[in-house]
């Protein structure tokens, strides 16, 4: 479904990113886990095409959006949604959702949303900047859901959330696998979380690829070394 080959990211003379290669098959969740710092967020945004990248490749269920502005590859089906959830605090709820509605086929929003995140219904008329960062997130997640993507980027999607909440969002990632049959590709620190959410792990350190796992066979207190040296 989605296949990176030899993506480089620099600023200015310095490569942050090192020809990194990597692929994720479709209804698969993929966890890349690494400390702060070592390019998970500025592997998202170059995979968006909100920073300049080169790479042989970056195909999406067959196609290539090398050339493709950010717009363009949200219609061929890549959504993100950011570190920090970056939604519009003095809009609705509703209204911060129909945003994402620019480019989708539908110009409603569709039931299977409020489904998956019933306080959101709840909250709708509620301005964003109003509900906690738990209620946040769900939110920055269903305006990047109603684009009706093939491929869900969500960087660091339990940072600053109470553990509670971050159970919550991990049962509602594998229920939208299971309605949508999408992709997922999720940044992570926290490993419990990801143990509940990703069929596969690799851990990225200093913009390199440095160890891949299964959930199956993951070697926790390896990754727990990585993330913390």
């Amino acid at each position: 479904m989605f296949e990176v080959n030899n993506l480089v990211v620099s600023y200015g003379q310095s490569e942050v990113i090192h020809g990194l290669s990597f692929k994720a098959q479709k209804n698969e969740t993929l966890a890349i886990m690494g400390r702060n710092g070592m390019g998970k967020t500025t592997l998202f945004k170059a995979l968006m095409g909100i920073l300049p990248s080169t790479a042989e490749s970056t195909v999406l269920d067959g196609e290539n959006l090398n050339q493709l502005e950010t717009y363009q590859r949200v219609t061929k089906g890549l959504a993100y949604v950011p570190q920090g959830r970056m939604i519009f605090p003095n809009m609705t709820v509703q209204e911060n959702i129909e945003t994402g509605l620019e480019k989708a086929q539908y110009k409603e929003i569709p039931d299977d949303i409020y489904a998956l995140f019933p306080v959101l219904f709840d909250m709708r008329k509620r301005k964003g900047g109003n509900l906690s960062g738990g209620q946040q997130q769900q939110l920055a997640i269903a305006r990047a859901l109603v684009t009706n993507p093939k491929v869900l980027l969500l960087d660091e999607p339990t940072e600053g959330i109470q553990p509670s909440i971050i159970k919550e969002i991990a049962k509602v990632l594998n229920e939208i696998r299971k309605m949508r049959e999408i992709t997922i590709i999720v940044s992570e620190q926290v490993l419990s979380f990801t143990l509940d959410i990703a069929d596969r792990i690799m851990v990225i350190d200093k913009g390199t690829m440095i160890h891949e796992d299964t959930r199956a066979d993951v070697d926790a207190a390896k990754i727990k070394a990585y993330l913390s040296v």
